[in-house]
């Protein structure tokens, strides 16, 4: 049958669309997402590490693009297609470096939702092309003195020093097995000024390899000084704690007299629910276990509207785990965001909008994910190092039955702990 000239149109009009949809879907690291409209693309970047051998945090990245497909879905961010850039940061200042380098030069208006330790190496970019880096994961001290930086949570120096506080009516001696690395080194500080609101003493340190394939040595080390009476572990390594955790199990019986008596601890990051269900759910070795945290637990309703989004709009990515820390902080990032483009109402959104909409005072309501966030001057914590704090509360936390509830309700303010710290 002949080829009508409509008919020919049709199908050329149909391989062209399917074509360049193929196109955009396979290009490297990038979701565009489908919305209509006359105003421009929003794009920004996520990056974190992945496939390295110390922390990845391959949900930060994969939730990031979920959340585009949600918002795109829904015509995007007040008419903004939401493009987002992925980067794999590999834990390395060049990976970091490059990430932000390439931030800079396909024009994104933000970084948001990221993690790195390497923090000299990718603010330097971003500060010198004036992009805002929004909701970092906290684990960088550059994400908490760069004027272009926007810290959703109070960053590890929050977690442990509250952490301290949180150990202090439990243990009668503490030992922290902790990164010898730079950042590492603040970290017994941190925990001290927890444990002496308490009138504690301070914590036994010992530094360990964020890499090691084993601990022993470390884990023998920390439960001989923690000691058998009220004695209490606690390691922040990232991923690397449940390493820790299972050298500390398999040490020696004999080494390890009245063992229920010594209570095991970690922060948000280093143990989270998937961690947990990892290693055995109620049989875990984190069953009893203290964990400070961030947010509120993995089970709060208010994180009912981001479960929906990832049952939605994940398509079944096991990375997207909403349970995971670096997934919530990305929701509460992208959340950041999107309330920031909706209320500049304009037809193209640039860096220096977004930046300058934040330092004039925008509130953010997270939905009761943290206390409002506003980066005014007067809101800023200005502790020695994390002078960009604006969020100082936290959530404690304990392993019960294999989940992760809450052991005091609500949120507790760690502002002044910070604060005392040396």
């Amino acid at each position: 049958m002949p080829m009508t000239g409509r008919r020919l149109s049709s199908l050329l009009a149909y391989v062209t669309t399917a074509a360049t949809g193929a196109s955009l879907l396979t290009g490297c690291g990038v979701l565009p997402g489908a919305t209509g409209g006359s105003r421009e693309p929003v794009t920004v970047m996520t990056w974190a590490p992945d496939q390295t051998r110390a922390t990845n945090m391959p949900g930060m990245p994969a939730m990031a693009q979920t959340y585009a497909r949600w918002v795109n879905s829904q015509g995007g961010i007040d008419g903004h297609e939401l493009r987002v850039l992925t980067c794999n940061e590999q834990n390395t200042t060049a990976g970091a470096a490059a990430c932000a380098r390439r931030a800079v030069r396909e024009k994104a208006v933000a970084v948001v939702g990221s993690y790195s330790q390497n923090g000299r190496a990718f603010m330097a970019p971003l500060e010198a092309a004036g992009i805002p880096y929004i909701g970092g994961y906290g684990i960088a001290e550059d994400e908490f003195t760069s004027p272009l930086s926007y810290p959703v949570n109070g960053g590890v120096a929050s977690l442990v020093a509250g952490h301290g506080m949180q150990l202090a009516g439990s243990c009668d001696r503490v030992s922290l097995v902790r990164p010898d690395t730079t950042a590492g080194d603040k970290l017994p500080e941190l925990l001290d000024s927890g444990l002496h609101k308490a009138s504690h003493r301070g914590a036994v340190d010992i530094p360990a390899l964020e890499d090691a394939a084993e601990y022993t040595e470390q884990a023998d080390r920390a439960r001989t000084r923690a000691g058998d009476e009220k004695g209490c572990v606690t390691a922040v390594l990232g991923e690397r704690t449940q390493t820790f955790f299972d050298s500390f199990r398999r040490l020696p019986r004999e080494e390890r007299k009245q063992k229920a008596t010594v209570r095991i601890s970690s922060v948000l990051g280093s143990v989270d629910q998937p961690v947990i269900d990892r290693t055995g759910g109620p049989h875990s070795p984190f069953e009893g276990a203290y964990v400070t945290g961030w947010y509120p637990e993995a089970g709060d309703k208010s994180w009912a509207p981001m479960r929906k989004v990832i049952q939605e709009f994940a398509f079944a990515d096991n990375r997207v785990d909403p349970a995971d820390a670096g997934v919530q902080t990305t929701w509460i990032a992208y959340t950041v965001l999107k309330e920031v483009v909706e209320n500049l109402h304009q037809d193209e959104i640039t860096a220096t909008e977004i930046s300058h909409a934040l330092d004039r005072g925008e509130r953010i309501d997270t939905g009761g994910l943290t206390p409002s966030l506003r980066w005014k001057y007067e809101d800023l914590l200005g502790a020695p190092g994390f002078t960009r704090i604006v969020n100082h509360e936290v959530t404690f936390q304990v392993v019960r039955q294999g989940r992760l509830v809450a052991q005091k309700p609500g949120f507790v303010d760690v502002g002044e702990t910070v604060l005392s710290a040396p």
